[in-house]
């Protein structure tokens, strides 16, 4: 008998590169993205890159009213930033 994992992984909704980035905003977004990151100096685009495709994420979430709904009735569960570093740690992610 084999145990399969509950959450699946697959492809990222986001590819986490530029083009994956401007293709996931709203076209003004995406134009205010591409300006940043060619404005940014080489140590900057990866924070960059980094805070976009965030938000391109929350903005491509086929979750997203329900989310945003949950948030505003406060029914959203919540953490704590320990809870969150514990988390993580545990997970073997880094903790910066």
């Amino acid at each position: 008998m084999s145990a399969q994992p509950v959450h699946q992984a697959g492809p990222e909704r986001v590819p986490r590169n530029a083009r994956g980035i401007g293709s996931a905003l709203a076209p003004e977004a995406a134009k205010e993205f591409y300006a940043e990151l060619l404005a940014a100096r080489p140590e900057e685009a990866k924070a960059v890159l980094l805070r976009w495709w965030g938000r391109a994420m929350l903005d491509s979430d086929p979750e997203q009213a329900a989310r945003v709904e949950a948030v505003l009735a406060g029914r959203m569960p919540t953490l704590t930033v320990a809870e969150l570093l514990e988390r993580r740690r545990a997970a073997g992610l880094p903790v910066e």
